[in-house]
């Protein structure tokens, strides 16, 4: 098994289900800006769900200029000169856990519901699958990314367990942090059809 990603077929055009195109390809160091600009743009209700502080111009800076593909594949999705999407491939650490990854995809509201989100998906499991990869893994807040349970559910992944009250909004209601898998290898080739 390789310890790269395999990103010869980026950039690549993708038609969405109104038939706008986009561009996705590997996130670059010159995306500082554009990517920080995209995270700003998610509304900061959506925002506070992340796992990580993505209004952070440090944070950002880290993620364009220390790029290690061998341990997460940043893809992100142009139209109109702008960052509208972002997906990762997270390689899982250690020995025991190299056999795993997780995704996460975030998209701007204007782009929702137009098969964006479910390509970045599909792209990150063809290339974990390409990669001999087993398993990927996703997580879900209930009840506030709906949209991303329902694309994954469709794509074959598997719910495998429920965090009650995994998560909090800003008011301190809780949340159901729903953890979907996606079996790859033979599995993964027959639920593609």
């Amino acid at each position: 098994m390789s310890t790269t990603y395999e990103i010869a077929a980026y950039p690549k055009e993708t038609a969405l289900r109104d038939n706008s195109i986009v561009t996705i390809r590997p996130l670059a160091p010159q995306d500082r800006d554009p990517l920080l600009a995209f995270f700003l743009g998610v509304p900061g209700d959506e925002r506070y769900f992340l796992k990580d502080e993505v209004t952070s111009p440090r944070l950002i800076e880290q993620w364009t200029q220390d790029l290690d593909f061998r341990r997460a594949l940043p893809l992100v999705a142009v139209a109109e000169d702008r960052i509208i999407a972002e997906a990762v491939l997270i390689r899982k650490r250690g020995n025991a856990r190299s056999h795993v990854c997780e995704v996460r995809v975030v998209v701007l509201p204007e782009y929702r519901s137009r098969g964006l989100g479910t390509i970045l998906i599909r792209e990150l499991c063809d290339i974990a699958d390409e990669e001999g990869l087993e398993k990927v893994l996703f997580e879900v807040v209930e009840g506030r990314e709906d949209e991303a349970l329902k694309a994954a559910q469709w794509l074959g992944f598997i719910r495998v367990g429920t965090f009650e009250g995994g998560a909090r909004d800003q008011e301190g209601h809780p949340y159901d942090v729903v953890l979907m898998a996606m079996p790859l290898g033979k599995w993964y080739e027959w639920s593609k059809y």
